[in-house]
């Protein structure tokens, strides 16, 4: 480089001088002109659509703070909760966190059931660091949804995608409060990735949770990432970030592999929530069924002996009018074999289905296998 250094410093003495006092200042002008534009181009370059969506939601991104009443056990000595046990206890407060988005103009927020459950107080600060109280408006554990509300009018909000529509490969951003690193700048904090898969479904968990066509990515998801959005490069909610696998529900690091709720998932939950304060899961098929045994196929001269047997359509039901009769036998219910009344309250619980939803129903009749559409009715009716 020092080789070139000499030569420039002569050329550009040697342009300065056969320059006019005039035409030397337009010069110098034109230059610094051009470094200038160049600086903003390289800028600009550094700019993308991935740090575009990042400005874009960060705003409605939500810190979210809980302080619990817990029960503890008085005694701080071991022995004494050895000879006393479940005698003497006491409440104190505990403080934990996690994130949410908003969702509305008007202050509702999206976040985890399992960051607000048995909070006797919320508080929720946004990008800047001011400070709300939040009101709980509803919990639902089974999908580990939960809605809140900020008091005011005009508040930032992130705009919600269709999650029926994702790609599996594009990118995609966690925000949120992980670690309580919001807290140190007043921030949100943004990992990045990709979705790795889709319509991963893991059923009923330990804690009563049911999680089904869960988004996994590999963006990294951290204690207190929980009930932050997955957005993807248009700076859209597809999904709330939800938990990490390890082989149990939650964990303490990322190992880059993370699931979110699915946003449609998560749309449909609100606004029960809204209405409601809570979801309605009763329903009712119109069935009464009871399990084939092979003394009942013998007697009716079936060629099969597993499943269950219709013994009653009630009248004017969905079962009703999907035509399912007496002495049908049901097979399948959403493509899996069914042979007891408990596997098939299963899977509608597992699916987390309610009234209104709609069950693909395999029959076996007259020597036919005949496939059903059964609705779910309002339970009551």
């Amino acid at each position: 480089m020092r080789e070139f250094i000499v030569p420039l410093l002569v050329v550009w003495s040697w342009i300065m001088s056969a320059m006019s006092n005039i035409n030397r200042r337009f010069f110098i002008s034109v230059l610094l002109c051009c470094s200038f534009l160049f600086a903003d181009k390289i800028s600009d370059s550094r700019r993308n659509a991935i740090t575009r969506a990042i400005e874009k939601v960060g705003p409605a991104v939500a810190s979210i703070n809980v302080i619990q009443d817990v029960v503890v056990p008085f005694g701080g000595d071991p022995w004494f909760n050895y000879f006393f046990p479940e005698m003497f206890y006491r409440k104190r407060k505990a403080r934990s966190s996690g994130s949410g988005v908003v969702i509305s103009p008007d202050g509702y927020i999206i976040t985890n059931s399992h960051v607000v459950e048995n909070a006797s107080e919320v508080f929720v600060s946004l990008q800047g660091g001011k400070e709300f109280a939040a009101e709980i408006i509803g919990i639902d554990h089974i999908s580990d949804v939960a809605l809140l509300k900020l008091d005011g009018r005009d508040f930032p909000y992130a705009s919600l995608s269709n999650s029926d529509d994702l790609i599996i490969g594009e990118w995609v951003i966690a925000l949120g409060n992980p670690l309580g690193l919001f807290e140190i700048n007043n921030q949100p904090t943004a990992t990045v990735g990709i979705i790795s898969a889709v319509d991963m479904n893991f059923g009923e968990m330990e804690g009563g949770q049911v999680y089904k066509d869960m988004i996994q990515t590999d963006a990294a998801i951290n204690m207190g990432n929980s009930g932050g959005p997955l957005v993807n490069s248009e700076g859209k909610v597809i999904g709330i970030n939800t938990f990490i696998y390890t082989g149990s529900s939650y964990s303490e690091g990322s190992i880059g592999i993370g699931f979110a709720i699915p946003i449609n998932r998560a749309k449909r939950i609100v606004e029960e929530l809204k209405n409601t304060g809570r979801v309605d899961r009763s329903y009712k098929t119109g069935l009464t069924v009871q399990p084939l045994t092979p003394r009942i196929a013998l007697y009716m001269e079936l060629s099969i002996s597993e499943g269950l047997i219709v013994i009653e359509v009630e009248d004017n039901s969905t079962a009703d009018r999907s035509d399912i009769k007496d002495g049908d036998i049901i097979t399948k219910v959403n493509g899996v074999k069914v042979k007891t009344t408990n596997e098939f309250r299963v899977i509608i619980e597992e699916s987390d289905l309610r009234q209104g939803d709609r069950i693909k129903i395999q029959i076996y009749r007259n020597g036919r296998y005949l496939n059903k559409i059964l609705a779910l009715g309002k339970a009551g009716s």
